[in-house]
């Protein structure tokens, strides 16, 4: 048996990844009261037949805060138990779940008419902060799309079921926020910028003209050699210490010369010594959306 909780704010995508782990063969349960998990838990293990079944539950604020309140505590005594649990929660940027819910005009759980939405939200964040405390893993679906959402619910929550870690580096831009689940952050602000170069402007840090350009800059290659230096010496003890997946960002000013390109040639470089490494562009991924 396999069990994995899902949570997070309403409007994260929760449901999305219910589906997609009923779509791999997962049997799910949306809403469950949080006191009623450990007398499900039971009941599972009862039936011999569900040590090869995997199990999915949703969590959110429609549960009473007292259980939630209580939910670290009971999902402690779990895992003392040597029940194989894992806690996945979905965060989202305020303004974008203002956005969503203003787009599909749905009612957020916690509004009424003497609560407006942001007031809801804010509120809904404070009620779910200890799951989000005890979660194994957060995403932050601010920037993904249905379809983005999807596949990484898929390579970094099914895929986590493997014993190989899975690395993804991920570029971005610093006006647009660090990554809400990076687990270590690179700032490569302080190198030479493409942006400068008319010819390159347009480019990204895929393009051949922008890594050439790069690629004949010092700083650059002492930047890079750093962090590949650092990453060889420490990604074995992360593995190590059984993490099922390492999220590395790089970040730049705007997110589409320096830190694409950095996040391009890693990705190249380690996936010659691991065999799930993933490279994701989140400005150009936001930018092909728009």
């Amino acid at each position: 048996m396999h069990l994995i909780i899902v949570s997070g704010l309403s409007g994260s995508g929760k449901s999305t990844a219910l589906h997609v782990l009923e779509d791999v063969g997962y049997n799910c349960i949306d809403n469950l009261p949080v006191s009623l998990l450990p007398a499900l838990v039971a009941q599972i293990q009862i039936h011999r037949d569900s040590d090869d079944q995997n199990f999915a539950i949703g969590i959110d604020v429609r549960n009473a805060w007292q259980d939630l309140n209580i939910f670290p505590d009971m999902i402690k005594t779990l895992k003392d138990a040597h029940i194989p649990i894992y806690v996945l929660f979905l965060d989202t940027g305020v303004p974008v779940l203002m956005q969503r819910f203003s787009e599909t005009r749905r009612k957020h759980p916690l509004s009424d008419r003497d609560t407006n939405l942001q007031e809801s939200i804010r509120e809904e964040q404070h009620l779910l902060e200890p799951i989000r405390d005890t979660a194994d893993q957060v995403l932050d679906t601010s920037h993904l799309n249905l379809h983005e959402l999807r596949d990484l619910v898929k390579d970094r929550v099914v895929g986590s079921q493997e014993t190989t870690m899975a690395i993804q580096f991920e570029s971005f831009g610093f006006k647009h926020g660090v990554p809400v689940n990076a687990d270590l952050v690179f700032d490569a602000r302080c190198l030479p910028n493409p942006h400068w170069k008319p010819n390159l402007r347009p480019l990204t840090g895929k393009d051949a003209e922008v890594a050439a350009f790069l690629e004949g800059e010092e700083k650059v290659q002492a930047m890079y050699q750093d962090i590949e230096d650092y990453l060889t010496r420490w990604l074995p003890h992360y593995q190590a210490n059984s993490r099922s997946y390492i999220t590395i960002a790089i970040g730049c000013t705007g997110g589409q010369h320096r830190s694409v390109y950095l996040a391009e040639r890693l990705q190249k470089h380690f996936a010659q010594q691991y065999d799930n490494v993933l490279v994701r562009h989140r400005e150009l991924n936001t930018a092909d959306r728009h």
